[in-house]
């Protein structure tokens, strides 16, 4: 299967273009300033982020071992960091082609979706988990009190309905079988060693949280580190259900909203929106179109 790289870098163009300008058009008449990213606060910031996409990666090459595809640790992390630039796809479903890719025993398609879908619910436990700061935050602002009832109630029952669907799924795995193969792959994949793969999700999304911690006391917007961690949470969490490529809005929208409720002024919230955006975003996107061009024209193990 070859994949068209040159619209692949044709649509990643577009969509960083679009991104810009739709900030430019927020910002306007505002003061936003990148300088803090060069602070000792915002390289700091990079290198959480950077921890969370080797994390993550390593939670990839766990489940890519499941399937028998054995990788290095520097080559696991390098395929691994490739598929971030299918990331900008509504509901990041292009990061599904990671398995597909690989020139030597690609994984079937059936295997790769269910290596995506056990990262996606991997990753909206433990995104739910840490947004419960921020709601209690919301909970101790009585002018926010009713949304905090209302989104705690909400994050609530979406980890039951999530509990009981697992459950079920797994109550009814032989019978779904036929059907949904690729969800008893995916519960196949969440079955492997759960406190590695729970444990290795968790940290990554909390490195990013602290990575906003620090841009947000850089540009003194001082909050506790366990509400910057769930503001960041809830954000993204918003992104997904948002199911627009990459959260891009949806995200944006509902970070800002909160660090202007924090007490931040408009431009502070933009300009740490955009710089968390920068790095939790674009920065993976960026790694991962250099690792992708790397491995498909030097080293010739992904296939295009």
């Amino acid at each position: 299967m070859r994949w068209p790289i040159n619209r692949l870098l044709l649509v990643l163009g577009l969509a960083a273009t679009a991104y810009a300008a739709a900030l430019l058009a927020w910002g306007d008449g505002r003061t936003v300033s990148l300088s803090v990213l060069w602070s000792t606060a915002g390289l700091q910031a990079a290198g959480l982020c950077l921890l969370s996409y080797v994390l993550r990666g390593l939670r990839w090459r766990l489940w890519m071992a499941h399937y028998s595809r054995h990788f290095g640790w520097v080559e696991g992390l390098r395929l691994y960091l490739a598929g971030y630039a299918f990331t900008p796809t509504p509901g990041n479903v292009g990061e599904a082609m990671r398995g597909l890719m690989l020139a030597k025993q690609p994984l079937p398609l059936l295997q790769s979706l269910a290596i995506f879908g056990a990262e996606r619910l991997a990753d909206l436990v433990c995104l739910l988990l840490l947004c419960v700061p921020a709601l209690l935050w919301l909970l101790m602002h009585s002018a926010f009190q009713h949304i905090a009832g209302w989104l705690m109630g909400l994050a609530v029952v979406a980890l039951l309905v999530l509990a009981v669907l697992m459950l079920v799924v797994w109550r009814n795995r032989q019978r779904l079988q036929k059907r949904f193969d690729w969800l008893q792959e995916a519960w196949a994949c969440l079955a492997v060693r759960p406190p590695i793969w729970f444990g290795l999700t968790l940290a990554a999304w909390a490195a990013q949280g602290v990575a906003v911690w620090l841009i947000c006391r850089a540009l003194d917007v001082h909050m506790m580190l366990p509400t910057a961690i769930g503001f960041y949470a809830v954000a993204m969490v918003a992104g997904a259900v948002s199911a627009l490529p990459a959260g891009l809005g949806g995200m944006e929208l509902v970070l800002a909203g909160l660090l202007v409720a924090q007490s931040a002024s408009a431009a502070e919230a933009l300009t740490i929106t955009v710089m968390v955006r920068l790095l939790t975003l674009w920065l993976a996107v960026a790694i991962g179109v250099l690792a992708l061009l790397y491995s498909a024209l030097i080293r010739k193990d992904i296939r295009f």
